[in-house]
């Protein structure tokens, strides 16, 4: 999670099938990688950007049902939210990959995107701040999925 001076640092991510919506940087640890250097990799690769992580925000898991996940077969995401600073690079789209631009988005205006609710669940956590990593659910539905 990137924020500066009001902003949030979103990627938008286009499906194979070409849909397309906002989510944060991010993505799946490598077989024998630290959670803690994914963060900084999957920055690097969807975003042109290097990042020192300054502190662990929380965890967030839910279940994603057969009919909304890209492989139809129901599966549990868990994630593992960080708090980034930006240190260098330049914003680009990610080569050979799903994430077509990356943006600094004002935070008021991410209410009105389509976006994955892993940015609601980023927001609240670096937002609040919880002792536990732990935030509420965030319902999907209108301009909020999966």
């Amino acid at each position: 999670m990137c924020m500066e001076r009001g902003l949030v640092l979103l990627a938008r991510y286009v499906s194979p099938t070409g849909e397309t919506h906002w989510t944060l940087p991010g993505g799946r640890v490598e077989h024998a990688e630290d959670p803690f250097d994914t963060v900084t990799r999957e920055l690097r690769e969807e975003t042109g950007c290097d990042g020192l992580v300054e502190r662990l925000l929380g965890v967030d898991s839910r279940v994603i049902p057969a009919a909304e996940a890209r492989l139809g077969v129901e599966h549990q995401n868990v994630g593992i939210f960080y708090q980034v600073r930006i240190t260098g690079g330049t914003l680009r789209p990610e080569s050979n990959g799903e994430t077509a631009e990356s943006a600094w988005t004002p935070i008021p205006d991410v209410a009105g995107l389509r976006r994955s609710s892993l940015v609601d669940i980023g927001l609240a956590l670096a937002r609040t701040l919880p002792s536990t990593g732990h935030v509420d659910p965030v319902a999907v539905g209108g301009h909020i999925q999966h």
